[in-house]
Order: structure tokens, then C-alpha cells, then sequence
């Protein structure tokens, strides 16, 4: 009987644990999730991010909500800039969309076909399209993998130092972007074409070329020569950037100075970079909107003909200013060489944007520019300023 008993208490005590097991069981596992979601979500949950600050009381501060709105500096560098004087074929737009926090994913047609090719194969002859990308804010542009359009017969460069003013051969281009087909018709067209061109004259290294930066005799107060710049700060200019250099004769007779200059140039209607590359100096192909593509602190001299106007919305403008002071070092030189925009616009407008960055004035000429009219009233402001050697920041 006491034999039975025990038994019958064993069994109830087993029969109870084997219910406890299944409750916890289905209780852990159920229908709607398993043990290793649960982990997951567990993990998950202890690495959100932790509060920045303990309060006195021993709780915490609840972190800032997502929602707060990106710095203000950075919307307006990122916003689009509307061009002042409209629609811009080169552009084709009527604004301009700074790279930074812009996606090449807001024209998916023209990205579409862009990135359409074959892998590992030759990449299409779509320049037109890259730049029309790039000039649109999607700078730069996606990597590729597939090999860019070339000349078939392409032959070496002319050597140093011949290759600095001579023109290079037609071999050396794809011509298919440009409404020239060779250099003849580059050189002649400022003689022979009526539509505008950007640098129209720029390929002729036997006619203004030849003269520019020279302190030639035909040269005005606004025209300050090379040798004269590089006079202000005698061995101490050895490197340096010119914004938006055309066909980079400015780099040309600064090497033959043995100073090194980098030249920014889009292909607009021409083979801009190929041409600055055959004369034996390093093209930079950016846009405008582009952050400088240097460190802070690094350049003797920045350099800009022409290309900082009144054509560029005056916000981006300002940053660009600030943008070559960051890559000036300290006792470094900005060279503005005619700046224009109409008469009124350059007390009112630039001169405090030009000021408002922290340049000291070495050289500063104001002169008409009478090429359009002169009822146009249009000024040239030709500059050369420092950056502070001491306390620049």
C-alpha cells in the first residue's frame, strides 16, 4: 500500500512538471513570433542610443527629438540657387543645385540612360549627357564600369616645353559633343561663327592669348600682370588654382615661372580639358558649385578671370568667396581679375560680400566695361587680396 502510494505521488509530481513545461512553452513560442525575434528586438531595443546627459536626480535627459531641422547654413548652401539672369542653355535650367545633399536620382531619365551600358564593354559617346548631369547638381557624377569614348588614332602629346603653345593635333579629341569637328574651326570661330560661345577666342594661342598676363602694352590699369602679382610675395608662390581657366594659358605662364597651377574647366561647346591636358598642364574638371577640392590652408594663390560675376545667385557666390579663403594659406592670394556686374550691384551688393570674408586689400581697380555699351553701365573690379598671415581664423 505505502509502495502504491509513492508511486501515485511520483506520477502526479511528474504529470505537474509536464504542465508547467508545456505552459511555458506555448507561452514563449507563440503563433506570432518565436525565442529568436524576441532576442532580436531585445538587442535592438538596448542599442538605441543612449541619452547624452544624467540629470542630478539620478534619471536622465530624454534626447532631442528627430524632428529638429537641419542648420540653417546647410539648407541655404543645399537649397537651389535661382540664377539671377533666368534660363541658362549651359545649364539647362533656370537655377543651380550645389552638389552637397543634391541627388542624381532627381533626373532619373537623363541618370537612367547614363548608367545604361554594358559591364566591362565601351562606355556610350554621352558627354553631352554627363555634363548635363553634372552641370544640374549631380557632382560628381556615379562611377562607371565600362571604358570612355576615345579617339581611334589617337598619337603622344608634343613634348615639354613645345607642347605649352602649340595646338594639338585633331587625334587627340572625341569631337562628337562640340559643334566644331577639329581646331581649325575652333580657332577660326571667333572670325567666323555669330553664336556666343563661352571663351570663344580661347583655342587661338596666336591671337590675345599670347598677350594675356603679360603687362603688354595695349594692357589697362584693370589688367595686372603675372609678374607684378608674384612681385608682392618674391619666391613664396609655387602652387596654386585658377577657377575656371578656358584653355589654362594663366597655368601655362605660370609654369614657366615654376609655379604650379591647377585649372577648373567645364567642356562647354569645346575640348576644354583636353586641350589644357595636351598643353603639359593638369585640368580640373568641376563646376562652380563644386566645394574646392582641397585642403584647408594649402594654396599660394587662387585665381579667377571672368568666371566670378554676377551670373552666380549672390548667396553661393558668398560661399564660394569663403571657400577660397579655406584652401589659402595664411599670407596666400586671391587674384579676382575683372569681376563685373552692373554699376549700382557693386557697391550695394558685392564689395560688402567681397569684404564680409576677411581678405586685406593689396590691389583694388574699379574701370568700366564698355564691350556690350556703354548704357549697360557695367563695371570691372580687378583685385588682388590677402589672406591675414597672422589671426586668419
Amino acid at each position: 500500500m505505502e509502495l502504491s502510494f509513492n508511486n501515485l505521488f511520483f506520477l502526479l509530481l511528474l504529470l505537474s512538471s509536464n504542465l508547467l513545461t508545456l505552459f511555458v512553452s506555448t507561452t514563449i513560442y507563440s503563433s506570432s513570433c518565436s525565442l529568436k525575434p524576441q532576442l532580436q528586438i531585445t538587442t535592438a531595443t538596448t542599442r538605441s542610443p543612449p541619452p547624452e546627459n544624467d540629470d542630478d536626480n539620478g534619471g536622465t535627459v530624454e534626447p532631442e527629438p528627430k524632428t529638429k531641422p537641419l542648420p540653417s547654413e546647410f539648407i541655404a548652401f543645399t537649397s537651389p540657387q535661382k540664377l539671377p539672369f533666368g534660363f541658362n542653355p549651359n545649364f539647362n535650367s533656370e537655377q543651380i543645385l550645389p552638389s552637397v545633399g543634391s541627388s542624381c536620382t532627381l533626373y532619373e531619365s537623363d541618370l537612367r540612360l547614363y548608367m545604361s551600358y554594358k559591364v566591362n564593354g565601351s562606355c556610350p559617346d554621352d558627354e553631352l549627357l554627363a555634363q548635363k548631369l553634372l552641370l544640374r547638381g549631380c557632382e560628381p557624377l556615379p562611377r562607371r564600369r565600362c571604358r570612355p569614348a576615345a579617339p581611334n588614332d589617337s598619337t603622344e602629346p608634343y613634348p615639354l616645353p613645345d607642347s605649352l603653345w602649340s595646338t594639338p593635333p585633331d587625334s587627340s579629341v572625341q569631337w562628337t559633343a562640340y559643334t566644331c569637328k577639329n581646331y581649325s574651326c575652333l580657332i577660326n570661330r571667333s572670325r567666323n561663327q555669330n553664336r556666343f560661345d563661352d571663351c570663344k577666342d580661347c583655342f587661338d594661342l596666336t591671337g590675345r592669348e599670347k598677350t594675356r598676363w603679360t603687362g603688354h602694352v595695349t594692357s589697362g590699369p584693370l589688367d595686372f600682370s603675372i609678374d607684378e602679382v608674384l612681385s608682392t610675395k618674391p619666391g613664396t608662390i609655387r602652387i596654386g588654382l585658377d577657377i575656371g581657366g578656358g584653355a589654362a594659358t594663366f597655368a601655362v605662364r605660370m609654369r614657366e615661372r615654376n609655379v604650379t597651377v591647377v585649372t577648373t574647366s567645364m567642356n562647354l561647346n569645346g575640348p576644354f580639358n583636353n586641350f589644357i591636358a595636351s598643353r603639359g598642364v593638369v585640368p580640373l574638371y568641376v563646376s562652380v558649385s563644386q566645394r574646392l577640392p582641397f585642403f584647408d590652408n594649402t594654396l599660394d594663390i587662387v585665381h579667377s578671370m571672368h568666371v566670378l560675376s554676377n551670373w552666380i545667385p549672390t548667396e553661393l557666390l558668398h560661399f564660394m568667396m569663403f571657400d577660397i579663403y579655406r584652401v589659402l594659406r595664411p599670407g596666400g592670394l586671391f587674384w579676382l581679375d575683372h569681376f563685373f556686374c552692373v554699376g549700382e550691384e557693386l557697391e550695394k551688393v558685392y564689395v560688402p560680400v567681397i569684404e564680409s570674408v576677411g581678405f586685406t586689400k593689396v590691389k583694388w581697380v574699379v574701370g568700366r566695361k564698355l564691350d556690350r555699351g556703354p548704357e549697360l553701365n557695367e563695371m570691372y573690379l580687378s583685385a588682388l587680396l590677402e589672406k591675414p598671415l597672422k589671426n586668419s581664423w
